[in-house]
C-alpha cells in the first residue's frame, strides 16, 4: 500500500437538468467549482478489469471480469483462481461481474457471484447467479441459483448487493432487446430479489415471481439508505438515472426515459440529461448521500438527496466501475482496463480516501 500525495483533483458541481420529486421538476443546480487536493491512498494495482467490491473483517475481496477474487489482507494481495462451470464469455462488458458474501461467510465460506457464459451447446450466451466456495486461496461454484438470464454483447446488469432484509438482489440488463423490460415473465430489465436458497420470497410484488422492480435498461448499482433502496442505471447515450426503488414499480425504459411521463411508471430522483452521460456503476452510501462509480463520467459522483444536488468529488483516475464506504473511508475501483479507457502501466487500481476530505 502506498500514498498518493497531494493529488490535485478539480471538484465540479455540475449543472443538472435532474428532478427529486416531480414537485421539484424546474430546480436547477448552481454551477460551483471547487479546487481542493484530496490525499488518496492506492491498496493494489495490476488488477484486472475489478467489478464489485466487498469486504469481511479486515479483509477485501474484489471480483475481476476476467474470472479472478482479488483478496486484499493486511496489505497482502492473492489473485485467487475461481473455478466455473461454465466457461467465462468474452462478449464486451461481460465475464465474472457481481460478486457478495454471504453475511455469514466467516462460517460457512460462502459467496454469491453473477457472471456471463457461453453455452457449449450451441444454445448462446447467458447469466447465471451462483453460490461460490472459498476453499482456502481458491474459489469453486457450488451451486446455481438462477440460470439463463438471457444475455448479448452488452448490458448485463450484473450487480449483487444483500438487502437489510437478508435477501439477494440482482440487477439485469436488457441484453440489448428494450422491449423485454416491461415483460413481467421475463428476467432482463429488472431488479431481482430472492432467498439466498434461490428460492422466491412470499412478499415479493408479483406472485411466484423473483421481479421486484421492471422497466430498467441497464442497472449496475443497489444500495441501501435505511429502509430505502436506490438504483442506478445507463441511460440510452445519455439519460442516465438514480432512481428510489419501490417493490412492484415500472421504471419505464423503453416507453420513457429521464424526464419523460407517463401514468404508472416511474421518474428517476436524479438524471443526467440530454448533454452529459456518467454510465453510473457501483453504489455507495454515507451521511445521507449517495456516492455512484461512473464509467463514462471518469469519476466518483455524489448525490445529496437533501439538497437535490450532484457534484463530482473525485476524478482524474479514469473510468470508476464500484465503490464502497466502510467506516470514516470511502473505497473505489478504476476499471481503465476494460477496453474501454486508457490504462496506465499499473491499472487497475484500488483507492481508498477518507470521506471527510469529500466534503
Amino acid at each position: 500500500m502506498y500514498r498518493v500525495g497531494s493529488v490535485l483533483l478539480v471538484l465540479i458541481l455540475l449543472l443538472s437538468s435532474c428532478s427529486f420529486f416531480e414537485k421539484d421538476k424546474d430546480k436547477r443546480q448552481a454551477e460551483l467549482p471547487v479546487h481542493r487536493q484530496l490525499d488518496l491512498e492506492v491498496i493494489a494495482e495490476n488488477l484486472s478489469v475489478p467489478w464489485s467490491i466487498d469486504k469481511v473483517g479486515e479483509t477485501f475481496y474484489l471480483s475481476e471480469r476476467t474470472g479472478s477474487i482479488v483478496e486484499i489482507d493486511n496489505g497482502k494481495i492473492e489473485r485467487q483462481h475461481v473455478q466455473l462451470e461454465k466457461p467465462l464469455s468474452g462478449a464486451a462488458e461481460a465475464g465474472l461481474l457481481g460478486f457478495v458474501l454471504d453475511p455469514d461467510f466467516a462460517q460457512n465460506q460462502q459467496a454469491f457471484a453473477y457472471y456471463t457464459y457461453e453455452d457449449s451447446s450451441g444454445g448462446g450466451q447467458f447469466n447465471r447467479v451462483v453460490v461460490l466456495r472459498y476453499n482456502g486461496g481458491a474459489w469453486t461454484e457450488e451451486r446455481i441459483l438462477l440460470d439463463r438470464i438471457p444475455s448479448a454483447a452488452y448490458h448485463h446488469g450484473g450487480r449483487l448487493k444483500i438487502g437489510q432484509d437478508g435477501k439477494l438482489y440482482i440487477t439485469t440488463g436488457d441484453a440489448t432487446t428494450p422491449s423485454v423490460a416491461q415483460k413481467l415473465n421475463l428476467l432482463n430489465g429488472k431488479i431481482l430479489r430472492m432467498n439466498v436458497d434461490g428460492t422466491v420470497p412470499p412478499d415479493n410484488p408479483f406472485p411466484n415471481s423473483y421481479v421486484y422492480s421492471y422497466g430498467h435498461r441497464n442497472p449496475q448499482g443497489l444500495v441501501w439508505i435505511g429502509k430505502t433502496l436506490y438504483a442506478s442505471e445507463h441511460g440510452q447515450s445519455a439519460h442516465d438515472e438514480i432512481n428510489r426503488i419501490a417493490a412492484g414499480g415500472n421504471y419505464g425504459w423503453p416507453v420513457i426515459q429521464g424526464k419523460e411521463k407517463k401514468a404508472g411508471m416511474k421518474i428517476p430522483i436524479f438524471e443526467s440529461g440530454m448533454a452529459e452521460t456518467w454510465a453510473p456503476s457501483g453504489m455507495a452510501a454515507a451521511g445521507g448521500k449517495l456516492y455512484a462509480a461512473t464509467l463514462k463520467g471518469n469519476a466518483v459522483r455524489e448525490f445529496d438527496l437533501e439538497r437535490k444536488q450532484t457534484r463530482v468529488v473525485i476524478s482524474g483516475f479514469g473510468r470508476i466501475r464500484d465503490v464502497f464506504v466502510d467506516g470514516e473511508f470511502l473505497y473505489f475501483v478504476s476499471n481503465n482496463t476494460d477496453g474501454r479507457g486508457n490504462p496506465d502501466e499499473k491499472d487497475d487500481k484500488f483507492y481508498r480516501v477518507q470521506l471527510g476530505e469529500l466534503k
